[in-house]
């Protein structure tokens, strides 16, 4: 049984930051190892790995981008991929209205310059118009196509008959549609890499369409037990991962 892995590579990324925080020793994670601790259907093997990503351009990390880099050569290199889609990631600055919601804090009544239409409080550059809206700059990011290309490989290679079954790494809840109509086709497993349950919108029932279906958690252990070698040719684990 040929198995098709299809990999959300930020869902997958930030599961494991909601599970193991930023501590050393698991981004540096072996897919075809982590998907082949799942793969339980008679005769079933790992047979086509795809990892949708997007290359991250963060200033605030510029390092950042070098560490990925070497992540996906390092996948290539070792024989854990067969593809690697990439989308586009995207960081810039953005004006937005300071509220006292999220973490409790108030935002500031009165100022030492009130005619003043900037100011500055802890540091943070802050602007207040005409009608007393106060504004905060905050860096965006965001990843875009990752979801759609998990989707769309999923969905080619089912229905061209590329698999006989397919394993999704992903707790999006925009899959939804595709692995419900994969279930009529072949077995199909979804591993969720976050801390938070399965969302609803992935759940069904084992036996729907062809049946043979199962829905898992990875747990920090099986992300710390799927990893790389330190070394793969010429490209080390950076220490932080």
């Amino acid at each position: 049984m040929r198995v098709g892995v299809y990999v959300d590579g930020f869902n997958l990324y930030y599961g494991g930051l909601s599970q193991l925080g930023s501590t050393p020793g698991w981004k540096w994670i072996d897919l075809r190892a982590l998907a082949s601790r799942f793969a339980g259907w008679s005769g079933s093997h790992i047979d086509r790995v795809v990892y949708c990503t997007a290359r991250v351009n963060d200033p605030a990390d510029p390092l950042q981008t070098q560490r990925q880099d070497f992540y996906l050569k390092a996948l290539q290199l070792h024989g854990s991929v067969d593809l690697i889609e990439e989308g586009y990631y995207s960081s810039w600055a953005k004006e937005s209205v300071l509220t006292n919601e999220a973490a409790g804090a108030k935002a500031p009544t009165s100022f030492s310059d009130p005619t003043s239409a900037e100011f500055w409080t802890s540091g943070l550059r802050l602007r207040r118009n005409g009608a007393g809206t106060v504004f905060a700059t905050v860096r965006k990011r965001e990843e875009k196509g990752s979801d759609v290309n998990v989707a769309t490989h999923l969905l080619a290679d089912v229905l061209q008959g590329s698999v006989d079954a397919a394993i999704v790494i992903s707790n999006d809840s925009d899959l939804a549609l595709p692995i419900r109509m994969v279930r009529s086709h072949v077995p199909t497993g979804v591993l969720n890499p976050n801390a938070r349950p399965l969302s609803n919108a992935l759940k069904g029932s084992p036996n729907d369409g062809v049946g043979s279906h199962w829905w898992r958690r990875i747990s920090a252990h099986d992300f710390r037990s799927s990893q790389l070698p330190s070394t793969v040719g010429s490209i080390s684990k950076p220490s932080s991962w």
